[in-house]
């Protein structure tokens, strides 16, 4: 049996990744509840099915916009803080939108879900928080442990879709309730990380005037766009599933269990993918990645049956978790603590920018650009691969710079 061997040096880390990790299990279930809810919300709001992931899509433009400037405020007042704003934000963005729901406005549900956003933004930095007091090292693993903590949120997410269906006649009401108890539990979680103010940090902490030397890293480069196609494709297929799944006849258990599936896969691979990464280095891992999101589009096309969505979203999971994590590792080993305000918040801000593009299409694709449902599955398959091949491309490209590392 393996067992967790954690150097003394590695104690605090250790302490912090707990503390984020029971974020990540906990407050983070309302994560999956919002990608199953969002866009059955959103067709049961919106008078043009065309506009039925804008939900989903709208939680993710509040998070790149709120990204730069959330990261910039955690590295001046803390991450504690910054981690407690975003469980208010995402509290105040559910009560917005049982309000809509209850009211029977798609507008309305909207402004909520973007305001969600500040709490989706604020949780992506679980995985560069669990680093700020790990040796590098210890990193890949820190941020592997973290995201293996949505695991439980994994299943708790759609299991709290399934029981709160009942407990208000109008539908997804009783969830959304659920969503904003979650936010209330996370500042209490907070209150025991242990992870000091940055003294040092940059002088320059603005947006607009030092982050360019930064971008001519081709680490950097490198790391944020396999961030970029990593998140964004996961999300595309991923947000068109639940509607994929109802759509072909299938029931909104079916679609909560697929989404569970999904996201057990996201997190399941992270109790090995650190070892790994130190092992085999970022880009193999990376490049894995690639290769499963390459089998979630191919198994995408085989057909419309629950195994097909199950074993597409699986593989969609594990594929995300290898090249984000990769992703995430190589961008955290190539800036200084006193960059983090502004490398993290400019990853994020192009990460999510793309996620929301990605999120926005697959709308589209379904319900807008085929004939039926079963069209628009396949057409969300084929989008897949000229991005994926790109990626590949790029990572081959810089195979041989000796600017960045493996």
């Amino acid at each position: 049996m393996y067992k967790l061997k954690i150097p003394l040096k590695d104690q605090k880390a250790l302490r912090n990744v707990l503390v984020l990790a029971t974020a990540q299990a906990l407050v983070g279930a309302q994560l999956p509840m919002h990608f199953i809810l969002g866009g059955l919300a959103g067709l049961y709001l919106s008078p043009n099915a065309c506009f039925a992931t804008l939900p989903i899509t709208m939680i993710i433009i509040g998070s790149t916009l709120s990204s730069p400037f959330l990261s910039i405020f955690m590295q001046k007042f803390g991450r504690r803080l910054g981690f407690v704003v975003g469980c208010l934000f995402g509290g105040l963005g559910a009560a917005i939108s049982s309000l809509a729901i209850y009211f029977n406005s798609f507008t309305i549900f909207v402004i909520g879900t973007f305001i969600t956003g500040v709490y989706m933004s604020s949780y992506s930095f679980y995985r560069f928080a669990a680093t700020d007091t790990a040796r590098r090292t210890f990193r890949p693993k820190a941020i592997s442990y973290v995201v293996a903590a949505g695991l439980i949120s994994a299943i708790l997410g759609p299991q709290l879709v399934k029981i709160s269906s009942n407990f208000s006649p109008v539908p997804f009401l009783g969830s959304y309730m659920v969503i904003i108890l979650l936010n209330l539990i996370g500042p209490f979680i907070f209150v025991f990380l242990d992870i000091p103010i940055t003294k040092n940090f940059s002088k320059d902490l603005n947006l607009g005037n030092s982050q360019v030397p930064l971008l001519k890293n081709n680490m950097i480069i490198l790391a944020i766009f396999c961030g970029m196609i990593s998140y964004g494709l996961m999300n595309l297929m991923m947000t068109a599933a639940p509607l994929a799944v109802v759509g072909c006849g299938l029931s909104k258990n079916n679609a909560a269990d697929v989404v569970m599936a999904h996201v057990l896969a996201m997190a399941m691979p992270s109790f090995f993918t650190g070892h790994l990464i130190l092992k085999y280095g970022t880009r193999t891992i990376i490049v894995v990645g690639m290769i499963f999101l390459f089998l979630a589009a191919i198994v995408g096309l085989t057909g419309v049956g629950l195994a097909n969505f199950v074993i597409a979203l699986i593989f969609l999971g594990i594929g995300w978790n290898f090249s984000f994590i990769g992703s995430t590792t190589m961008l955290a080993n190539s800036h200084q603590p006193s960059e983090r305000g502004k490398i993290q918040g400019i990853n994020d801000m192009f990460v999510f920018g793309f996620v929301a593009l990605a999120s926005l299409a697959s709308g589209g694709l379904m319900n807008c650009a085929g004939g039926d449902t079963n069209i628009g599955w396949q057409l969300v398959s084929i989008a897949m691969f000229p991005l994926l091949t790109v990626a590949s491309l790029a990572l081959f490209a810089l195979r041989f710079d000796t600017t960045t590392t493996k």
